[in-house]
């Protein structure tokens, strides 16, 4: 076998001359008459090989065999190409090599679809034959940023003095939201394992160690229904510090964005990055996941609209509702029917209408303009700071389902005007969380976060009496609408965490058999500390522009959950589950 000495894109004029041996892949082959031209490929990029027959005859007949994805070695000297057939698009576009020797090291079958940088090939296929997709440069540039963003990554934790624990993958199922998934037990009959949702109490367990700074690029799994940036297994960044508070953990993450953005894509980020309450976004951008490459701000209409004589948004002001709405700059252009189309869209999010007026030659035009007075129509076009050509969109309903209706076709029609610049990262922390909220169908109180979030110090004292006023040490990190991170000081008094324990309805008993290691450690000497987790997956798709993190994690699963590559999950034989003591049904 010939011995590689270079690789297919490592070439360059000043090696002209040298005799060279290539390995790789054949990308394309053109048959011209007087010779044959293979671009042989490998990850590191393409270089021309030519099989000249006044060269040898011989090996130029043997070269008509070779086709796309045969895995080849040549051996030959690096020429200068002809005059006026370079190409300025390749690294190697200088030279070629004149093939003295070739082994075909396998063959191929055609693949079932082009190795291409574009493909329109439908995603189940792509997945099926993974191994043939991530030959393509856009999945091999993926993976290899993906890898170059971990390094980034581990090197700063390691220059500001976190040690990276290995957490288990074995562990107790301590339901934090989403399904876990479990693993039965042939040891012990009858009892399972889960894989972990994040190695939460682990980190805190290393914190009470006085391991003082833990991190861990970590393999996490929830057993949940999937969308474009979900996965049963996922990959996150984990964190967590002793004798901190929000600013330490803060400064420690806008470190880390600064350096893997500048290192990994050039992009200078400036702190410090702005921050926004909980309340400050809701009100603002209908979401806790604000995105800021936009403005198209939601205003809140209520002192207007009750002075109206529109009966639908007075109604919804007397039963407690809101009645706000967005400015959708230079949309006045839509159609009636462009316009009907975003009603079904909001109803998809709890409202149950879309009010909207266009405005044209100072005024407000739409069939609900003669209710609100030519003063009204003055002041809503104030309100909204709103020209000539702009379209105003009203949703009344209850507040969570204004911001979120509102939220979302903020988003709908940043996308749609053309307001969202692909090539720009705009980042926001969210703090000042509210602790609890309230199950819809039960009534009782949620975490926001997860139980050992620990509440505002100044509204401790409200836990009882008050609790879905009392605010959360609990931080979110968003970038272009999409949250990246989420994080939280945690509590460390074994007295603070039964009280949430009894908030939440979690019984001594309960709270014991799910978090009893956890609560023992606390009783011996658990210092103040707090932490974060950062979604890598989402965080290399947004850097990269992608839509999906399937296209930067190398083996997916669909959206089934399944892996369409290996025909995972399958069954398992009878004797298999005889010897773990399961029966199916």
């Amino acid at each position: 076998m010939l011995k590689r000495t270079h690789t297919c894109g490592e070439l360059r004029s000043r090696h002209i001359g040298e005799d060279v041996v290539l390995c790789g892949w054949v990308n394309t082959y053109r048959d011209h008459p007087n010779a044959l031209f293979v671009d042989l490929r490998d990850r590191y990029g393409l270089t021309q090989v030519v099989f000249n027959p006044d060269h040898n005859h011989d090996l130029h007949t043997e070269s008509k065999k070779l086709r796309p994805e045969f895995v080849i070695a040549i051996r030959g000297k690096v020429c200068p190409r002809p005059e006026g057939t370079a190409n300025p698009k390749l690294a190697t576009g200088e030279i070629e090599v004149m093939v003295d020797d070739l082994h075909v090291l396998n063959t191929a079958e055609t693949p079932p679809f082009e190795v291409a940088d574009d493909t329109d090939v439908a995603p189940e296929l792509r997945l099926k034959y993974r191994f043939v997709d991530l030959r393509r440069r856009p999945m091999q540039h993926a993976i290899m940023f993906r890898h170059k963003v971990f390094q980034i990554i581990r090197r700063y934790f390691d220059d500001n003095g976190f040690i990276d624990v290995e957490t288990p993958f074995l562990t107790k199922s301590t339901p934090e939201g989403a399904r876990d998934f479990l693993v039965p037990s042939r040891l012990t009959p009858g009892t399972f394992f889960a894989l972990p949702q994040s190695p939460q109490l682990f980190k805190q367990i290393l914190m009470v160690s006085g391991l003082d700074k833990y991190v861990q690029i970590v393999r996490c799994f929830r057993d949940e229904d999937l969308r474009a940036d979900r996965q049963p297994e996922f990959t996150q960044l984990d964190m967590e510090m002793s004798f901190v508070d929000e600013e330490d953990v803060i400064t420690i993450i806008d470190g880390l964005i600064v350096r893997v953005f500048d290192e990994a894509l050039g992009v200078k980020v400036e702190l410090p990055i702005q921050r926004l309450s909980y309340r400050e976004a809701m009100d603002r951008f209908g979401t806790d996941k604000p995105d800021l490459r936009f403005t198209m701000e939601l205003k809140d209409i209520g002192p207007i609209a009750e002075r109206s004589d529109f009966k639908v948004f007075k109604n919804v002001l007397g039963k407690g509702g809101q009645v706000k709405g967005i400015c959708a700059p230079g949309a006045a252009s839509m159609s009636l029917k462009e316009i009907n189309d975003l009603i079904p869209f909001v109803g998809d999010f709890g409202a149950k209408g879309l009010a909207w007026f266009k405005v044209e030659g100072g005024k407000l035009v739409s069939q609900i303009a003669k209710f609100f007075s030519d003063d009204l129509h003055g002041e809503l076009i104030e309100t909204f700071g709103a020209y000539n050509g702009d379209l105003l969109m009203f949703v009344a309903d209850q507040p969570d389902v204004t911001a979120q209706a509102l939220g979302e076709l903020r988003n709908h029609m940043g996308k749609k005007l053309g307001l969202v610049k692909k090539d720009e990262f705009r980042f926001c922390w969210v703090v000042d969380f509210p602790l609890f909220g309230r199950d819809a169908e039960t009534g009782r109180l949620d975490p926001l976060h997860h139980p050992f979030t620990s509440p505002a110090p100044a509204d401790l004292d409200k836990l009882e009496s008050d609790a879905l006023s009392v605010r959360a040490r609990a931080y979110d990190i968003v970038l272009n609408g999409i949250e990246i991170g989420g994080g939280s000081i945690r509590i460390h008094d074994q007295s603070v965490q039964e009280r949430i324990f009894r908030l939440l309805e979690i019984d001594e008993e309960s709270a014991r058999a799910k978090f009893g290691f956890l609560l023992d450690a606390l009783k011996y000497g658990a210092p103040p500390h707090g932490g974060i987790a950062l979604g890598l997956d989402r965080i290399v798709m947004l850097m990269l522009g992608l839509n999906s993190i399937r296209d930067v994690i190398a083996f997916p699963k669909t959206q089934k959950g399944t892996c369409l590559l290996t025909d995972a999950p399958s069954p398992v034989d009878d004797a298999q589950l005889k010897e773990l003591g399961i029966k199916l049904t």
